[in-house]
């Protein structure tokens, strides 16, 4: 597909002081960091029922939905149809099971996942051909825990991979920023080589 720059950077999570720390906040936590980049600040705008701001130099607007992530949509929605964007300008940034904590993923449209966030961000643009940054959690192992999991913050160790992993996207932005999403996602969706095993000593 043609390259586009993302006039519209969504971050899913939920809102409230209890969700802030927690695995389903990762897209939170990219778009606070990516705000704090472009030297812009969020504000409450009902009528986009969300946080949103205006990084006008980088021509992108930012969006935490403020609807809880299974509604996510009402504030993606109503936000693009505003201003008129398009779906393929659109980046959402979401948590992912399916990765570990330290990688990421990014990608033109394809399946939703599972992810309620994106399940109803893409009834409300009805398309699933946008752009998403998969930010990865770590998945429990056990599909009943996946809810428990989701809304519990990272132990210590998997929170620093996932910080790291944000850090290497917002290295990235400026390749994004001018549409070189390709580029960008050759980049950041290389995964680690395995550790190789230490060496024993003989007839260890």
């Amino acid at each position: 597909m043609s390259q586009i720059a993302p006039r519209l950077v969504v971050g899913l999570g939920n809102p409230g002081a209890q969700y802030t720390e927690t695995r389903h906040n990762a897209g939170f936590w990219f778009c606070e960091r990516l705000a704090d980049k472009l030297g812009t600040r969020f504000s409450f705008e009902s009528r986009f029922h969300g946080l949103v701001a205006n990084a006008r130099e980088a021509g992108v607007w930012l969006l935490m939905p403020q609807t809880f992530m299974n509604r996510s949509g009402q504030a993606v929605g109503a936000l693009a149809r505003f201003y008129r964007i398009q779906p393929a300008e659109i980046l959402v940034v979401h948590d992912e099971l399916d990765i570990p904590p330290g990688q990421l993923r990014l990608k033109f449209g394809g399946g939703l996942g599972g992810h309620n966030g994106l399940k109803d961000s893409s009834a409300h643009l009805g398309t699933n051909d946008y752009w998403r940054l998969r930010i990865g959690i770590g998945h429990p192992g056990d599909r009943n825990e996946v809810v428990n999991f989701v809304l519990k913050p990272p132990r210590r160790e998997e929170r620093e991979a996932i910080d790291e992993a944000i850090d290497k996207a917002l290295s990235a932005w400026p390749q994004i920023q001018r549409g070189e999403l390709t580029a960008a996602a050759s980049r950041l969706n290389v995964r680690p080589k395995p550790a190789k095993p230490a060496k024993t000593p003989d007839g260890g």
